[in-house]
C-alpha cells in the first residue's frame, strides 16, 4: 500500500518508459551550462557536466525559467533533458581545487553555451527522472574534460569574489537582482558561492532546497512586518499536466501544500500533504522541495505587494504527468500569481469557486488537510454541515 509521495513518485518513475540520447565514449559537443552533482556516497560524490551533442546555443535544454514562458510543452522539455548526458567524477566535497572542479565552477558561472570535449570510461547510459531535480540522460564516468574559455556572467562573478559574504546573503542578493535560481543554485551547488573556508560542493538536490528555503525565510521575515489582507483571493494557472490554485486567506502567515495526482497510474486519486502555522517549520517537509519551492514563489508574491496573508495550495497533476523537478512547481506558481485574481467575501465562497476547477471534490482535500480543515472550523462551519450539500452548488 502506497503511504507516502516518496513512495508513489518512485513507483511511477519506476514505470517510465523512455529512450535517452544515445553516444559513444568520445563526445564533442556543448554544454548549456549545466552541472550535476549527486548525493550518494557523501561527503564523497558524483559530479560532473552535462553535455550535449551538440554545438551552439544549447542553453534553452537547462533554462527552466524559460521553458512556461515560451510555452515549451512536457514532450519538449523531456526531449531537450534525454539529450543531456552526464559526465561524472568521485571528488572530495570540500576538494574545490580539483581541476575538474573549477571547470564545472566555469561552466556554472557561464553567460552562454560552452563548447566541450569529454572521453568517457565506457558508453554512457540509462535516464533519471526525480520529483526534485529535472530529467537528464545518460551518464557515465568521464576520464578527460576539456572546455573552450569562458565568459561569466557578471554577477555571479562579483559573488564568487566575494569570500567574506555568506551563501545565505549571496543567494538573497542574487535573487533580488533578478539573476535566474537555477543560475544561482548551480553557483551554489559547486561551491562558488559563500564564505571561504565554509564552501563545498553541494549535491543539486539539496542545493535546490537550501536556495529555496533561504530566499524564503528571508522574505517571511519581511513579510510578517505587512498588513494583513482584507479579503479571500484565488489565483490559478495551468501548465504541464498541472493545475494550481493558490487561496490567500486574511489572516497572519500560514501556509499548507496539498497536491493530488489524478489517474496517472491508473485509477488512483492521491492526495499529499503538509503544512505550518505561523510558528517556523522546524522538521523537513514529508512532501519534499516542492512544499519549500511553492513558499518561496508565494512570498516573493505577497513581498512585491506589500501584504501579508495565510496560504492554502492546491495542486492536482493529471494522467500523462512526468515528473519534472520543482521547478514545475516554482514556476507554475510564479506565473498563478501574476495572473488577475478571483475575490471573495468568504473561504466557502472561494470554495465554491474551485470546486468547479478541480478534479477531486474539496471535501476530499478537506479531510486530508490539517490548516484549512481548522479553518474552516474555525470560522464555525462544522465538517458535518460543510459537506452535507453538494459543493457544486452554493454553500
Amino acid at each position: 500500500m502506497i503511504n507516502s509521495k516518496n513512495a508513489y513518485l518512485k513507483k511511477l518513475t519506476d514505470k517510465i518508459q523512455m529512450k535517452s540520447v544515445k553516444v559513444g565514449k568520445d563526445l564533442d559537443g556543448s554544454t548549456p551550462p549545466s552541472v550535476f552533482i549527486g548525493r550518494w556516497s557523501y561527503p564523497k560524490v558524483y559530479a560532473g557536466p552535462m553535455m550535449v551533442a551538440e554545438q551552439g546555443d544549447t542553453s534553452i535544454m537547462d533554462s527552466p525559467e524559460s521553458w512556461i514562458g515560451e510555452n515549451k510543452s512536457q514532450e519538449e522539455i523531456i526531449n531537450y533533458r534525454l539529450n543531456l548526458v552526464r559526465g561524472k567524477q568521485l571528488i572530495k566535497i570540500n576538494d574545490l581545487d580539483n581541476p575538474f572542479i573549477e571547470k564545472l565552477q566555469d561552466i556554472s558561472l557561464s553567460t552562454a553555451s560552452i563548447d566541450s570535449e569529454a572521453t568517457f570510461g565506457k558508453k554512457p547510459r540509462g535516464l533519471l527522472f526525480s520529483e526534485d531535480s529535472t530529467p537528464h540522460g545518460p551518464s557515465a564516468v568521464i576520464e578527460k574534460f576539456d572546455i573552450d574559455s569562458v565568459r561569466w556572467d557578471r554577477q555571479l562573478e562579483k559573488t564568487y569574489y566575494d569570500t567574506d559574504l555568506k551563501a545565505t546573503d549571496a543567494v538573497i542578493n542574487l535573487h533580488m537582482k533578478d539573476v535566474p535560481f537555477s543560475s544561482f543554485q548551480k553557483a551554489f551547488s559547486v561551491g562558488a558561492i559563500g564564505t571561504a573556508k565554509r564552501r563545498k560542493l553541494v549535491p543539486t538536490r539539496w542545493s535546490i532546497t537550501a536556495c529555496d528555503s533561504s530566499i524564503a525565510n528571508t522574505l517571511l521575515k519581511e513579510v510578517r512586518t505587512y498588513p494583513i489582507l482584507d479579503t479571500y483571493r484565488v489565483y490559478e494557472f495551468s501548465s504541464l499536466k498541472n493545475y494550481y490554485a493558490i487561496i490567500l486567506i486574511p489572516i497572519e502567515w500560514q501556509y499548507e501544500w496539498m497536491e493530488a495526482f489524478i489517474k496517472i497510474l491508473g485509477k488512483e486519486e492521491m492526495i499529499f500533504s503538509d503544512y505550518e502555522t505561523n510558528s517556523d517549520k522546524k522538521e523537513y517537509s514529508k512532501v519534499g522541495g516542492c512544499y519549500y519551492t511553492c513558499k518561496m514563489a508565494v512570498l516573493n508574491s505577497l513581498a512585491k505587494q506589500k501584504l501579508q496573508s495565510g496560504v492554502i495550495v492546491l495542486r492536482e497533476a493529471y494522467s500523462g504527468y512526468v515528473p519534472l523537478g520543482v521547478f514545475n512547481v516554482r514556476e507554475n506558481v510564479k506565473y498563478a500569481m501574476e495572473q488577475p485574481y478571483k475575490e471573495f467575501e468568504t473561504l466557502k465562497e472561494s470554495l465554491n469557486y474551485l470546486q468547479e476547477k478541480l478534479k477531486i471534490p474539496i471535501n476530499k482535500y478537506v479531510k486530508t488537510s490539517d490548516l484549512l480543515k481548522e479553518l474552516l472550523q474555525s470560522k464555525q462551519t462544522t465538517l458535518d454541515i460543510f459537506f452535507k450539500k453538494d459543493l457544486r452548488h452554493q454553500i
